[in-house]
């Protein structure tokens, strides 16, 4: 087969701080994430996309929070690793679609960053990377402002 496809979500709760990492990129928020890295939700859904795309297992396998040398990492490290990993495997980036959920901050401001930053990290155009925000209408955690999430899905091609 020369594709597969892959899905991922990510989590984190609000803390202390003035900015959230989304796609590479630095928010203004009220508040941080509490997270190992940079907690960059949007980056790890994407990452675990990628991986179970590859039958490669969870970000937290191959990025394990146990370990100090994440501590405080950038995801864009991680996303370009995962590419590394695909196109070791003979496989690439078609498309990406990564959602954010969460009432504040507001995502729209920063998307088209965001996805600069993704398709740079993953070698495609701009074009085969999508990303959204959608809120829980003040339901569950995020909708109550306790933290943040995101989904992504992804399709490989074979080289």
């Amino acid at each position: 087969m020369n594709i597969r496809i892959g899905q991922g979500f990510d989590v984190h709760a609000f803390g202390d701080g003035d900015h959230v990492m989304l796609g590479g990129v630095r928010v203004p928020h009220s508040h941080g994430v509490l997270a190992h890295s940079d907690g960059d939700v949007a980056i790890h859904a994407l990452c675990d996309a990628m991986l179970g795309a590859l039958s490669l297992g969870d970000i937290g396998r191959h990025f394990p929070p146990s370990d100090p040398r994440w501590k405080d990492a950038d995801s864009r490290a991680f996303l370009r690793h995962c590419r590394a990993l695909a196109a070791g495997q003979g496989w690439q980036l078609g498309n990406a679609d990564v959602t954010v959920i969460c009432e504040r901050p507001k995502v729209g401001p920063h998307v088209e960053a965001m996805r600069e930053a993704l398709s740079s990290d993953l070698g495609v155009g701009i074009d085969a990377v999508s990303v959204k925000a959608t809120t829980s209408e003040t339901l569950g955690f995020t909708g109550r402002g306790e933290g943040i999430a995101a989904m992504a899905v992804c399709l490989l091609v074979r080289q």
